[in-house]
């Protein structure tokens, strides 16, 4: 699995850049723009604030098949929806629920 490449999918996904993705991730800009660089995948450490910013788990990251099967049409859309959301207004959300 290319790391970086899921990442830079998840990141236009939500039509994030990267300023956008180290401040919801609470990483500095010099680190994703460094991980870019590299080419290699980032520290465990780093990933998991990357995912957390996503609203994702590690594992669902490595997910090779993101199909959620046993949810409706709807669900999957308010799922899609809830992920691409930034942190602060998927806690209203959560709170208005």
């Amino acid at each position: 699995m290319d790391i970086i490449a899921k990442i830079e999918k998840l990141k236009n996904d939500r039509g994030w850049t990267d300023y956008e993705l180290a401040q919801q991730s609470m990483l500095t800009q010099s680190t994703i723009a460094s991980i870019k660089a590299r080419g290699t995948a980032p520290k465990v450490e780093t990933l998991q604030a990357i995912c957390n910013a996503f609203g994702i788990s590690l594992a669902q990251f490595f997910l090779e098949d993101e199909s959620i099967d046993m949810l409706s049409e709807q669900e999957k859309e308010l799922i899609e929806r809830f992920r691409k959301l930034p942190i602060k207004k998927k806690q209203a959300l959560i709170d208005l629920l």
